[in-house]
């Protein structure tokens, strides 16, 4: 395992999820690097910008989602700029009920210095 890769994709996946329980679009984008892809099933979705990423979140994850946690995050494989991540979602609602859990695979990686995710495949449904 290279160490400072998994410490950096760590960060920000910590960083993504306060983010998104913040509901914080511009630190979102800090997170992710566009264009940014989501294969959920078999269904690819691209972001070519920022722009329209947390209202297509919303639309997934539905008016009663309240947070996000990581079960866990569980570096698979790595290398010293990318590092693939075995990642538990939960999603809750506003009273802190379970709404949805799916295993996904998150890939973050290092381009031009700066440390982001690019990619996650899962088995999300409509939910995710």
């Amino acid at each position: 395992m290279h160490d400072k890769a998994v410490q950096a994709a760590i960060s920000v996946m910590e960083n993504h999820l306060i983010a998104l329980n913040a509901r914080d679009p511009e630190a979102i984008a800090k997170t992710l690097h566009f264009p940014h892809f989501r294969l959920a099933g078999n269904v690819m979705k691209v972001w070519e910008t920022p722009d329209s990423y947390m209202d297509d979140f919303y639309a997934r994850a539905g008016d009663a989602w309240g947070h996000t946690e990581w079960g866990h995050l569980t570096p698979l494989q790595t290398s010293p700029e990318k590092v693939h991540l075995d990642v538990m979602v939960n999603r809750f609602d506003k009273d802190g009920a379970p709404l949805v859990a799916f295993p996904s695979l998150w890939v973050v990686t290092q381009i031009g210095g700066f440390w982001a995710a690019q990619l996650r495949s899962s088995f999300a449904s409509d939910l995710g």
